[in-house]
């Protein structure tokens, strides 16, 4: 049998540490659950952002933009100005 999962003293299934397994399932469904409270988290917070009179989708970019890196914003700022230039905007 395969040595997947197999840890000396839990109990085996199929060769596999059954409550090691449970455990890594457990944890993982409630960081997902955690994850999903989260995101509606989020998603008030853009409510009350939208309430308030603030252009969501203005404040999603620059949200964007804060979690790179500022050189990479500088170059893509640079690119941007480049381009609209050579359409004339």
């Amino acid at each position: 049998m395969s040595d997947i999962g197999h840890n000396s003293g839990e109990p085996q299934t199929g060769g596999v540490a059954a409550d090691r397994l449970r455990s890594i399932v457990e944890r993982v469904e409630r960081l997902d659950q955690e994850r999903k409270a989260l995101g509606n988290d989020i998603k008030d917070v853009y409510t009350e952002a939208k309430s308030a009179g603030f252009d969501v989708p203005v404040i999603r970019k620059l949200i964007q933009i804060r979690a790179k890196d500022a050189a990479e914003v500088e170059e893509q700022e640079q690119i941007l100005d480049l381009y609209r230039r050579a359409l004339g905007m």
